[in-house]
């Protein structure tokens, strides 16, 4: 039946050349949805046929039909949490039971709960039998796999690609931005947009979110409304991103209750079908609760990242109090103000801000209080902790409080001391070492021959140096001459000298260690220019930690010889910068000033350094920035032998400005504490490098221990018996 419904869906496509609607308008009007897995594994396989109609129509089908799927949860549970005989009998949940003990009462309560239990299964499934089709929402469950998937927007990656195949650019243009938004650090995807944006016929507007938030894009209207002063246009953008938050916990939480939530817990925790009926409830439940708790951090969280913004909704009551005062709308703006005293309530702001307003409005007024929905939403939350801090108590249940506002009698007294615990812990890796007297690292580069030109007070930061004299003008050359030759043998690494995915105004070469020594092993390059980056990047190495971290080792994780070229007739009225300001270990939002510490970042890196090689080309200075992306607070110009070297965090956001004229090259080093994260290319072409007599000893040393195990072949010389094969060379690791 399922397969028959596939078939008429696709006869229901338009003929070729035929107007199709912006979006994700539904193919099919009316009709029930369809099982979003098996819609969507059927859009991949004609994807890869290559019927790239079929594909497109599949795909939006299987992305409509989990939306009405979420929508059908959230109204069914709403429509019979309201029906008087499902609701459930209010007893607290340290009462066992009335006052008469064990006996009729107790058994006359549990009559009641589980009754009403049954009648609000029952109310759900005619529910969604009425607006799912037969089977309701058990035949449409969508496994944790698929959630993933389109969690991290992936049916949009295809969409694009079938919707270029199709020569409908500016749907390709929408669905390649709604997968870039969600996965930032694409680099396919970047290098695609890129690709659109200069097309002629794709319009500026498509490039368009998709699947944005409500309440996300109310919000950063609202919040840049209220940065140009203009708080009365702002208000119904902040009521509106307060309103759509809310109804988005709801649909959360009805999803909370199904059926492949409940399994992808059990599967995680192995547990289901242990115990007995009421260990099942319990245990059911509490997952329940768990995952509606977590609502709250999902809905706080942007696209694209992992981590929520912190306390959403309190700084958000905190925009709305401020801009109704701003407009003298004071009731409102008391309303809001004592919302927040709800969530804190020592805020001293808070407070502060509550009695001017009061005195403001000179007489009492009664009947006016917080806000019924943040009341509504604090009741039922606080109740919900409650139940699962007993649980972690009575029953050994896991539960991480999504909340810094929980207070602290709702927890158990027993629990406080261990989560005070838990709280304080600070792993060594978050914790940067202090700093030796300035005599270590001094005569560290009085022995290499290097001078400090400026500090961190100088380049108006923190953990920021630019260091002079690494290289001499002749190793600067030697390691020019190397990029060069590299680049005619045609081992361009990283973007293989295509355009730069920063820019299309500039091309971009890069070259690994161990692109390097192959090359030098092949006679395609000079070995002295190979074994100086060798050499090169561990003398940065120590430096960096001799400076930075001198109690602690650190490793190279990735070296790359970087050289960024202007692209001749392509530089006027150029705007854009040769690299973006970022942040090299987290992820950076200029919006709200964080930087997020999570994949797909490189999280492990915690120093950066770049050594420049030349200087005889215009723009490409380094600058430095506030966390908002906009503020330069210091700039470098590239020069032979300068080093500047930085930490990785957020607290260093920079950027490139553009190349907009000649080549600038420069080494670029990043370093890492964590000793699994150390670069094995640099090891491999270390051992590819040595000398033949080096090879010959260990040969002879070899044939003294006939008896050892035969061991796999080191990827390096792997690689080269490939190379000897084949007349090409293996692609190797590309990292941006």
């Amino acid at each position: 039946m399922l397969r028959l419904l596939r078939l008429l869906l696709l006869l229901l496509l338009p003929p070729p050349g035929s107007p199709e609607p912006p979006g994700l308008a539904p193919l099919s009007p009316g009709a029930p949805p369809q099982a979003p897995d098996l819609l969507y594994a059927d859009g991949l396989r004609a994807y890869a046929a290559g019927a790239w109609a079929p594909a497109v129509a599949l795909l939006r089908e299987a992305l409509r039909s989990r939306a009405a799927l979420g929508r059908a949860r959230r109204d069914c549970g709403a429509l019979c949490a309201a029906e008087p005989g499902a609701a459930l009998p209010a007893v607290p949940l340290d009462a066992p039971g009335p006052d008469s003990g064990p006996g009729r009462a107790q058994g006359a309560w549990e009559r009641l709960l589980l009754r009403a239990a049954l009648r609000r299964a029952e109310c759900l499934t005619q529910c969604g039998a009425r607006r799912l089709g037969p089977g309701g929402a058990a035949r449409l469950r969508v496994g944790g796999a698929l959630r993933d998937a389109f969690r991290r927007r992936e049916p949009y990656n295809y969409l694009q690609r079938a919707y270029y195949q199709l020569k409908k650019l500016d749907l390709a243009a929408a669905a390649a931005h709604t997968f870039f938004v969600a996965n930032p650090t694409h680099l396919q995807m970047r290098e695609d947009m890129a690709k659109y944006r200069r097309m002629s016929r794709v319009r500026p507007q498509s490039f368009r979110d998709l699947e944005t938030p409500p309440h996300w894009a109310a919000y950063d209207e609202g919040l840049e409304l209220l940065g140009r002063q203009e708080a009365e246009l702002a208000l119904p953008r902040l009521e509106e991103a307060l309103q759509e938050s809310l109804a988005q916990m709801e649909s959360c939480r009805a999803g909370c209750e199904g059926p492949e939530e409940q399994q992808s817990e059990e599967e995680e925790e192995g547990a289901g079908s242990q115990g007995g009926l009421y260990e099942i409830i319990a245990g059911h439940w509490i997952r329940v609760l768990q995952c509606r708790q977590r609502c709250v951090g999902d809905t706080a969280t942007r696209p694209g990242r992992s981590f929520p913004v912190p306390d959403f909704l309190p700084s958000l009551l905190r925009q709305l109090h401020k801009a109704h005062a701003q407009v003298g709308n004071l009731s409102q703006a008391m309303e809001n103000v004592l919302s927040v005293l709800l969530f804190y309530p020592e805020d001293e702001a808070a407070k502060k801000a509550l009695n001017e307003y009061q005195t403001q409005l000179g007489e009492p007024r009664p009947g006016l209080g917080p806000r019924e929905d943040i009341q509504h939403f604090i009741l039922r939350s606080l109740g919900e902790k409650r139940q699962l801090y007993y649980a972690m108590e009575h029953l050994g249940a896991s539960f991480k409080d999504p909340d810094p506002w929980t207070p602290a009698a709702v927890i158990p007294e027993v629990l406080r001391e261990k989560l005070r615990e838990d709280q304080e812990k600070r792993p060594w890796d978050h914790e940067p070492p202090q700093p030796k007297p300035l005599t270590h690292w001094k005569d560290v580069l009085l022995l290499e021959g290097v001078t400090l030109t400026h500090d961190a007070r100088q380049l108006n930061g923190s953990e920021r140096v630019v260091l002079d004299g690494l290289l001499t003008p002749a190793e600067c050359g030697v390691l020019l001459q190397l990029a060069k030759d590299a680049t005619e043998a045609g081992a361009r690494s990283g973007y293989r000298g295509r355009r730069s995915p920063h820019s299309p105004h500039e091309r971009f070469e890069g070259l690994t260690v161990l692109k390097a020594a192959q090359l030098a092993h092949a006679g395609a390059v000079g070995s002295q220019g190979a074994k100086l980056l060798l050499e090169v990047s561990e003398r940065v190495r120590t430096l960096t930690q001799a400076y930075f971290s001198p109690e602690r080792p650190l490793h190279l994780s990735f070296t790359q010889l970087v050289c960024r070229s202007a692209i001749e007739g392509e530089q006027d009225q150029r705007m854009d910068l040769s690299h973006p300001v970022h942040a090299d270990n987290c992820v950076l939002d200029p919006d709200t000033g964080e930087c997020w510490r999570e994949p797909p970042a490189y999280t492990y890196r915690d120093y950066s350094g770049l050594l420049y090689l030349n200087d005889d080309f215009h723009g490409g200075d380094l600058f430095f920035t506030e966390p908002n992306a906009l503020t330069v607070t210091a700039q470098v110009r590239p020069r032979c032998g300068r080093l500047v070297a930085f930490s990785s965090g957020g607290e260093n956001p920079h950027g490139v400005w553009a190349v907009t004229r000649g080549r600038r090259c420069a080494l670029a080093l990043w370093h890492t504490w964590a000793p699994e994260h150390r670069e094995q290319e640099w090891t491999e072409a270390k051992e590819l490098l040595k000398e033949p007599e080096e090879e010959e000893e260990e040969e002879e040393e070899e044939e003294e221990m006939p008896s050892r195990d035969p061991s796999p072949e080191p990827p390096s010389r792997r690689l080269q018996r490939v190379q000897d094969k084949t007349g090409k060379l293996p692609r190797v690791r590309e990292e941006l």
